[in-house]
């Protein structure tokens, strides 16, 4: 009888080892999702002296979709962002227009820390950024469109602070990218597009770039509004202004956003085995 009950007994706290061994791998798997669709609205600001030596200016629209994954209890997040923005900009008199689109997609990994009873939120780290762009200009009879194309490694803070006004759980969040180096794609001063492509006449195309030469401040202030147990509001602004000073061109584009969209936060639990 005694040897039965130490067997019990030992088996009973294999299975509670076991339970909490389980437990805790599947604490450690468990990842946690944070996707905000946002859309915005705002004012562009396009300059290209391969096209015209103008300041153009109008209205744009822009699509956003931020996608944050932890897992478990690390301090390590995975950041994903995809924006798409599409401008109609006109010059000083009025009389000419250029169309500007782009898409930028932002891939990186940030530290976290929890401070003020988990209140606060510091995350620091870097976003690798690839873009795609054009601007069209419709007055040019000669070199009418240019390429955007870069790849930029930027590195990025972000501030997360949890809060309450009255019944409603807020959060703020602040984040900001700079660029470190990269490499673009440009024509070089007086050479058109069907010298690099046609003729195959390179000519210094491929740029490497730095903060010095290709400088670029790209910030999102947001809040949340928790309003429901499946719905919370993000209303916000972004600003991307990207700038280039390569091959005896220079170019900006200056995005302002005010953004306003959707958050939802869900967990991916593992399958047990």
């Amino acid at each position: 009888m005694k040897t039965t009950s130490k067997r019990l007994l030992l088996l009973s706290l294999c299975c509670l080892v076991l339970a909490q061994l389980t437990a805790q791998t599947a604490g450690d798997s468990l990842k946690v999702v944070t996707r905000s669709t946002m859309l915005g609205i705002g004012r562009t600001n396009v300059l290209d002296t391969y096209l015209s030596q103008e300041h153009f200016k109008g209205l744009g629209f822009s699509f956003l979709v931020s996608i944050e994954r932890q897992k478990g209890h690390s301090h390590w997040a995975t950041l994903m962002e995809h924006e798409g923005n599409l401008s109609v900009v006109k010059d000083r008199a009025n009389s000419k227009k250029e169309l500007e689109g782009a898409y930028n997609f932002y891939w990186g990994r940030l530290y976290g820390w929890q401070l003020l009873g988990d209140r606060l939120r510091l995350q620091a780290g870097a976003l690798l950024n690839a873009s795609l762009g054009v601007i069209y200009n419709t007055s040019n009879g000669n070199n009418p469109t240019q390429a955007r194309l870069h790849l930029n490694l930027m590195p990025t803070a972000v501030a997360t602070y949890h809060f309450r006004l009255s019944a409603i759980p807020l959060a703020a969040r602040y984040e900001l990218s700079l660029p470190l180096c990269g490499i673009m794609f440009s024509p070089n001063y007086g050479q058109s597009y069907y010298e690099i492509f046609a003729r195959g006449n390179y000519d210094h195309n491929i740029v490497p770039t730095t903060f010095v030469s290709a400088p670029e401040w790209r910030h999102m202030l947001t809040l949340d509004a928790q309003l429901g147990r499946k719905l919370t509001l993000r209303v916000g602004y972004l600003g991307n202004m990207q700038q280039s000073k390569v091959n005896g061109l220079r170019q900006h584009v200056y995005t302002h956003r005010l953004l306003i969209g959707i958050t939802k936060r869900f967990s991916i639990i593992p399958r047990a085995l």
